[in-house]
């Protein structure tokens, strides 16, 4: 009995350490290292068919207090860890059906709280949100737009990889005004005209500084829909018909549907 009380001591000391070092968000028992608390907060919205998961450092984590490890469309979540030393934590948004890594983010304890937002669809992915700027109106009545173009080419093929003007009219071919250098990286300068009826606009994709299109021998025109009062950020979209054919842009994804700027 005596050699017993002991031998159930050291095991449950044993025990103990072996529970505490299991998961890489627990602190080391033993530890030389600096560590401190981490915090990435996470506000996404994936419009792919598939689910997307996250994982940190290769493991999938919880999404929810329903303990989901899988989302669609929208997602808001703090995470919390525990940076060791100089160790860096690798999270990655993953297509569940797939397994393909969509987009990865590197953080380190250079700065504890940080964080992620995206929105995800088929062949495009527009990084940063919470840093995107909605334009604020001059004036009530007024219709206001920046664009972003993140899939430029994914389809038509131009070959041309500069910024790109859009000419925009109403229907009647009345110019309300020229919103200059569109691209992939980043939205537009911002824009606003007076709301009229119809609301329908026409918008004229052609190379910066010209009235050439950006697609040699066609005419790529946007369709869009006026809205009084509202400031909008538009994502363009190259198109494809059923044989994966370039078929035109698509103007009708607006991020404020979406999320809630500043």
């Amino acid at each position: 009995m005596k050699n017993l009380l002991p031998r159930l001591y050291f095991f449950s000391i044993l025990i103990t350490l072996v529970i505490s070092c299991s998961s890489d968000e627990l602190l080391p028992f033993y530890s030389d290292e600096t560590n401190q608390p981490g915090r990435v907060t996470i506000n996404g919205y994936s419009a792919l068919s598939d689910s997307l998961q996250i994982s940190v450092n290769d493991k999938i984590i919880q999404i929810n207090k329903d303990k989901k490890t899988a989302f669609v469309k929208k997602i808001e979540k703090e995470y919390d860890f525990v940076y060791f030393g100089s160790k860096e934590k690798t999270f990655s948004i993953i297509n569940k059906t797939t397994k393909e890594v969509l987009h990865t983010y590197q953080f380190n304890a250079q700065k504890v709280k940080d964080t992620i937002s995206f929105f995800a669809k088929e062949n495009l992915w527009i990084d940063n949100i919470s840093r995107i700027k909605i334009g604020v109106l001059s004036k009530p009545g007024n219709s206001g737009y920046r664009f972003i173009f993140p899939n430029q080419n994914v389809y038509s093929k131009s070959g041309y990889t500069g910024d790109i003007d859009g000419i925009i009219r109403k229907i009647n071919g009345q110019v309300l005004g020229t919103v200059e250098n569109i691209n992939k990286d980043k939205f537009s300068p911002f824009i606003e005209f007076p709301f009229s009826s119809p609301p329908t606009i026409l918008m004229e994709l052609v190379k910066h500084g010209t009235t050439e299109s950006y697609v040699p021998g066609q005419k790529i025109i946007v369709i869009m829909t006026m809205s009084i009062n509202k400031s909008k950020l538009i994502v363009l979209e190259e198109k494809a018909d059923t044989n994966g054919a370039f078929s035109g842009v698509d103007g009708t994804l607006n991020l404020t549907d979406y999320f809630v700027f500043k």
